[in-house]
């Protein structure tokens, strides 16, 4: 599989965080549209035994990956820092990535100085900023379309939109195998997602990017690298990974169908994934694929309205060299 970077700049407010799982669920729904059904499920064949058509990351602020998340003990401490502001630490930026894995946060840096470093010497900019987005409750309210009123029952309800800084790009990272989807289809895909809007509440403007950027990359790698850091939600059940030297973070998916599927029968939802969290690390060798994990779903195990549901369990990795001698 070839790795690209997709560079995306984003044009209004999310209601849906750009993961690499859900970026997934909506490209398969774009190639449907663009190509038809029968176009998707031949490119979904195989999906659940290792041999997905592409895999796609979250999205990162263009210059950085996330830094891995690891007990403390794996990092060379920082001298006079305070232990609370060094938690924050969480971007780290792609030059630091061919030194030792135990300097890495002393390299990293919290959302406040990436946002900052978007402001420049603009003070009033960077006095307005000390994150990378902001959320704020948007009001709705029920709508009876037949009589176009709230009906008898006001029931007013919010949804949290996501505003992100003005003047940062994104970067989201692809396996893709061209030769069951070559690259030109794929980008324009990506684009029509872009247009239409990503996530909930596309349909009233939130969601929508452009994509300036779609270029083949090679994904970096440490000299000797015995684990690997992911760069998306994955599932990592019963893969044989070193449990005593892997590390991450679990969250449970309550997913939704997407498209037109939200519409057929009534039922929108499908059955929750039990995921690792994006910047896990996880012992193992570093796979020639680029990615590691697995296909979750097929013959009805997500979905009973549509038993073909698949969700995206892999995740593409960075091969990084990890200390596994016993810490205290």
């Amino acid at each position: 599989m070839q790795a690209f970077r997709v560079t995306i700049n984003l044009q209004s407010a999310f209601a849906t965080p750009l993961k690499g799982d859900t970026l997934f669920g909506q490209l398969c729904w774009a190639i449907r549209n663009r190509q038809g059904e029968h176009r998707l499920t031949e490119l979904l064949t195989g999906y659940t035994n290792g041999q997905p058509f592409a895999v796609v990351s979250d999205a990162f602020p263009e210059g950085y990956w996330p830094l891995p998340k690891l007990p403390g003990s794996y990092y060379d401490k920082i001298e006079g820092a305070d232990r609370k502001t060094v938690k924050k630490r969480c971007w780290l930026p792609e030059q630091t990535v061919e030194k030792p894995l135990s300097q890495w946060l002393s390299h990293a840096i919290d959302a406040k100085a990436l946002a900052g470093s978007v402001c420049g010497s603009d003070a009033q900019s960077r006095s307005m900023h000390s994150a990378l987005s902001e959320k704020y409750p948007q009001p709705h309210n029920t709508i009876n379309r037949q009589t176009n009123t709230t009906g008898t029952g006001f029931t007013p309800y919010s949804i949290e939109q996501e505003w992100f800084i003005p003047g940062i790009a994104w970067s989201i990272y692809l396996m893709l195998d061209t030769d069951r989807l070559n690259a030109a289809d794929c980008k324009q895909c990506l684009e029509d997602i872009g247009n239409i809007g990503f996530g909930r509440d596309a349909s009233i403007g939130l969601g929508k990017y452009s994509v300036t950027e779609f270029a083949e990359t090679t994904l970096p790698a440490q000299a000797d690298a015995n684990a690997c850091l992911t760069l998306a939600p994955c599932a990592p059940q019963d893969l044989g990974f070193d449990g005593s030297n892997s590390f991450y973070q679990l969250f449970t998916r309550f997913g939704r169908h997407g498209d037109i599927a939200v519409h057929q029968q009534g039922k929108p939802f499908k059955n929750p994934v039990l995921l690792a969290q994006t910047a896990a690390v996880f012992a193992t060798k570093p796979p020639t694929t680029g990615f590691i994990g697995q296909g979750v779903g097929g013959n009805g195990e997500l979905s009973k309205n549509l038993p073909a549901t698949v969700h995206q369990g892999y995740a593409p990795v960075i091969a990084i060299n990890l200390d596994t001698k016993e810490r205290s």
